[in-house]
């Protein structure tokens, strides 16, 4: 995979919950799904499946679902 099939998705503070940045960056319509397909285990963070919907995301960390990846992009501090 290049870089260029990899969304940044910039959030506002240090960190982001994952079952929020899922639906920040459109890859479910809302919670339900995210918990479906986290325990499904059909999301990968930093290329790990993660069974963790509440898992904290930062700077950098890449997320993987149905063959799109989006990066974490946070304000420099």
């Amino acid at each position: 995979m290049s870089n260029q099939d990899i969304q940044e998705i910039p959030i506002r503070d240090s960190m982001i919950r994952l079952g929020q940045l899922l639906k920040l960056a459109s890859l479910v319509e809302d919670g339900v799904e995210a918990a479906e397909l986290i325990k499904n285990g059909l999301v990968k963070v930093n290329g790990a499946i993660e069974d963790r919907r509440g898992r904290q995301l930062h700077n950098g960390d890449t997320v993987n679902v149905n063959a799109q990846t989006v990066k974490v992009v946070a304000p420099e501090a």
